[in-house]
């Protein structure tokens, strides 16, 4: 499991800060847990998060790897808001079934179980939630979403992670654009796979580059493909690799 930081924003500006930052609708955290990311300025993913109010503010949980850099971005536009980032000092737990009563649904997909936060360490989860992911083409901060990554190629309207009537963020205009197109060109797809291909290796199909094998859990896998040219038998490594639209 990606180890997590959890932090604290508070303040009395925190959600309209929050609202001009954001993919997804501040006042969905009315619902309970909120899964958004914030872009740049070209529309490109930053890094992607989940929002919980409480009563002291909202706990935001983000990829370790990811937290001083969100950190220093926040604070970057935080300017004169009313909005302190602190750490929570809480621990992301994880598990399927039904939520306990400090438990959350995991907006992003039923099958993803609940998240909940607490003040000691999560021991002797045996979920595999790789699996999980590449059943359902849930992305992977750090291996699916990169800075590379428009998050409507990755899926985030299937994900409930972006919000196209909530007005202005930054980044907007590029995925709105997106969304108005026909069709996407390229994108996130589960892919099936047989022989020995490690995540990473490029996908060939007639020779041409045709996207990059990812997250893999047996013989299936999330890969980023070029849709255009994804038909037919591909290869990647030692490995033959069909999709089926």
């Amino acid at each position: 499991m990606t180890k997590r930081r959890i932090l604290l924003l508070s303040g009395k500006d925190v959600e309209p800060f929050l609202q001009g930052l954001i993919t997804n609708d501040i006042r969905h955290l009315e619902r309970g847990l909120v899964y958004t990311a914030m872009l740049t300025p070209q529309g490109k993913y930053l890094a992607d998060f989940f929002l919980l109010r409480v009563p002291n503010g909202v706990l935001l949980d983000v990829a370790e790897a990811l937290g001083d850099m969100l950190t220093q971005r926040l604070g970057m536009y935080k300017l004169r808001a009313d909005v302190v980032i602190s750490e929570a000092g809480l621990h992301l737990h994880r598990g399927l079934g039904v939520a306990p009563e400090d438990g959350h649904v995991d907006p992003r997909h039923d099958a993803l179980g609940w998240r909940a936060y607490r003040d000691h360490e999560q021991t002797g989860d045996e979920i595999d939630w790789t699996a999980l992911r590449v059943a359902h083409l849930i992305p992977e901060t750090g291996i699916e979403l990169t800075p590379d990554t428009f998050i409507l190629e990755a899926g985030f309207e299937r994900l409930h992670g972006v919000d196209f009537r909530k007005g202005c963020y930054v980044g907007q205009e590029v995925t709105a654009r997106m969304k108005h197109k026909t069709e996407l060109r390229k994108g996130l797809a589960k892919v099936h796979v047989e022989g020995a291909a490690d995540p990473g290796a490029e996908i060939l199909a007639a020779g041409k580059p045709a996207g990059t094998l990812l997250s893999r859990s047996g013989q299936e896998a999330i890969a980023y493909l070029r849709f255009d040219r994804a038909t037919g038998a591909m290869t990647a490594a030692e490995a033959t690799v069909s999709y089926n639209r």
